[in-house]
């Protein structure tokens, strides 16, 4: 009789830690489940941020690219066109010699003009930035400087191209963009030099120009707070794609920034 009790015990100790064993298989798995869909929500959480900040930023972009816009119309297109119509308004069917004068100056300034137009639409335009990638569009931006006449322009690649992400080219491209605005609007630059460097880990990326700059050292802040607008908008953009931004200056020798991206995704050009 003691064999039969101690068999049923040791049977019953047996289901007992079987049993234990299974509900503890079973509270692991429900908790990592729970983690698992935590971790998918705080994941979701963190695309839509993401998105949002990407959104924001596109909107700033845009206003931004719309007064640059007023200000190109205004500034250059404007008034080639106002000479054309002064030409027009100056016409003199009695002197014919200068009358074919002022046709072949018109029809110049207004092919300039056209010109300028599709150079304004073409770098404003995003798909024609992504297909073209980020070197060859801001090679483009810069040969459209130099033909201006007024900044000599050079463009400095080091290592073998590679794509990034799109709306990395895309953002890193308007960053630039806005570089190049300010330094023609403000540097008082004759030279602007545009360095890429596409290291294995690293995407390198800098525009310096030669212009009156400015005591930088004054201003320094982790974040470029005591920056004006402009500067703040391109750091915080850059901050958004993992981008380090890095602005140094010194008054009379012209300004350069910097930007660093480590390099997760990249396609061969």
């Amino acid at each position: 009789m003691d064999g039969i009790y101690e068999t049923v015990a040791i049977i019953c100790i047996f289901c007992i830690v079987l049993l234990l064993a299974a509900i503890g298989i079973i509270l692991m798995v429900f908790t990592h489940q729970k983690r698992q869909t935590q971790h998918l929500r705080e994941k979701e959480g963190l695309k839509l941020a993401f998105e949002k900040e990407i959104l924001s930023a596109q909107l700033e972009i845009q206003e931004q690219t719309l007064k640059n816009i007023s200000q190109e119309i205004h500034d250059n297109i404007g008034q080639v066109l106002s000479l054309a119509k002064l030409n027009v308004n100056t016409m003199d069917c009695d002197q014919p010699e200068n009358l074919k004068g002022k046709i072949a100056d018109s029809k110049h300034l207004i092919s300039k003009a056209i010109q300028d137009l599709r150079d304004l639409s073409r770098s404003l335009n995003s798909d024609y930035v992504i297909d073209m990638g980020l070197l060859r569009s801001v090679e483009y931006e810069l040969e459209m400087i130099r033909k201006a006449g007024a900044i000599e322009t050079k463009l400095q690649v080091e290592g073998k191209p590679y794509r990034l992400e799109q709306q990395q080219e895309l953002i890193l491209f308007r960053i630039v963009q806005e570089i190049l605005h300010n330094i023609i609007k403000h540097a008082k630059a004759t030279e602007i030099v545009v360095q890429f460097g596409f290291d294995a880990d690293v995407f390198k990326l800098s525009v310096a120009d030669n212009g009156v700059g400015f005591d930088a050292s004054k201003l320094e802040s982790a974040d470029y707070s005591g920056f004006g607008l402009g500067i703040r908008n391109m750091y915080n953009r850059a901050k958004m794609i993992n981008t380090k931004f890095q602005l140094r200056s010194t008054s009379g020798e012209g300004v350069c920034i910097d930007l660093e991206l480590p390099v997760s995704l990249k396609v061969q050009s």
